[in-house]
């Protein structure tokens, strides 16, 4: 089950990134699984984007998607925060389907095409059990591709 598992999180995860305008890791608490993240943004236009997050765990795939619906520049426009929400899902043992918000604020770099970040994402479970979680700080260290 474990090898079924790892082999759809790889696969899901190489589609889904292909065409991802940044990528990178995301560090900190995510869903059910593990401390660590494969993290994507796809950007939708001027002030919109998909945030997406894939995480292993023994047990488990944790997958996220997030709509960045407001995404401004703070004073130069190297400094930038959005906010987003969007559906999560943790394929394990247990299943768990739910919502998850995110605030947060990220610096471009100009001189090399790096995006730090950091984040809090809040999250309310509505599968396998029924609860609000506020412990999803983490922090993103992405590759921008592109403008």
């Amino acid at each position: 089950m474990r090898k079924i598992i790892f082999i759809l999180g790889i696969l899901i995860s190489s589609v889904a990134f292909t065409n991802a305008q940044e990528i990178g890791l995301r560090f900190g608490a995510i869903n059910n699984s593990g401390s660590v993240a494969i993290d994507g943004v796809f950007g939708l236009g001027k002030f919109s984007r998909i945030h997406a997050d894939v995480a292993f765990s023994n047990s488990g795939l944790s997958v996220d998607a997030l709509w960045d619906f407001l995404y401004r520049p703070l004073g130069p426009e190297a400094f930038n925060w959005y906010v987003g929400a969007g559906p999560y899902a943790y394929i394990g043992n247990p299943f768990a389907l739910g919502i998850a918000g995110e605030v947060g604020l990220e610096y471009n770099f100009r001189e090399v095409p790096l995006v730090l970040g950091i984040d809090w994402r809040p999250q309310l479970e509505i599968i396998s059990t029924t609860g609000f979680y506020a412990g999803g700080f983490g922090l993103n260290v992405r590759w921008r591709f592109g403008k």
